[in-house]
């Protein structure tokens, strides 16, 4: 597809394409850049358009694409209604004392958990916790890597069993 040709298709359905931009955003300046992000892909990838076939759809097909991209984008991240005036206190060079009392206990309570399990758990667990490959757990406690893998597996579902007994917080 020539250039002249593209621009003639799209000029002759800007105005349905425009209202379809709008039904998927129902946001008028939403709509413009969704519109304008369409019309760049559809150049950009115009020698993909097969002749013969229905420019009309293939240029909905990616506007609704480009859309659901952008959605699944602007989901995923966390956005903010604040000026950024309110967050220069995160880029100030103000240093705070950690409190890491919340921490130590989750520590202990863990720790606690571990002694309730067998030590034939527990030690391969915490290895491969501190970042020991299973080959070296192996060779230090002298039995099969698919014995370590076994019992890090038992180890984790008992101490998921035994978290879950936690009773609930008020």
């Amino acid at each position: 597809m020539t250039n002249q040709q593209f621009m003639s298709e799209m000029d002759r359905l800007e105005n349905i394409l425009f209202s379809f931009a709008l039904r998927l955003t129902r946001n008028y300046e939403d709509a413009q850049d969704l519109m304008q992000e369409t019309i760049f892909r559809a150049y950009k990838h115009r020698d993909k358009f097969a002749m013969g076939t229905n420019f009309k759809s293939w240029s909905s097909t990616i506007m609704r694409n480009t859309y659901i991209n952008r959605y699944r984008k602007m989901k995923s991240r966390k956005h903010v209604n604040e000026p950024v005036e309110s967050f220069l206190f995160a880029v100030e060079n103000k240093s705070a004392i950690a409190n890491g009392g919340e921490m130590n206990m989750r520590m202990e309570e863990l720790e606690d958990k571990l002694r309730q399990i067998s030590e034939i758990y527990s030690v391969p667990f915490l290895m491969f916790y501190r970042g020991y490959e299973y080959k070296e757990i192996a060779s230090y406690l002298n039995i099969p890597i698919g014995t370590v893998k076994s019992r890090i597996f038992l180890a984790r579902k008992k101490l998921k069993a035994l978290i879950g007994e936690r009773p609930s917080a008020l």
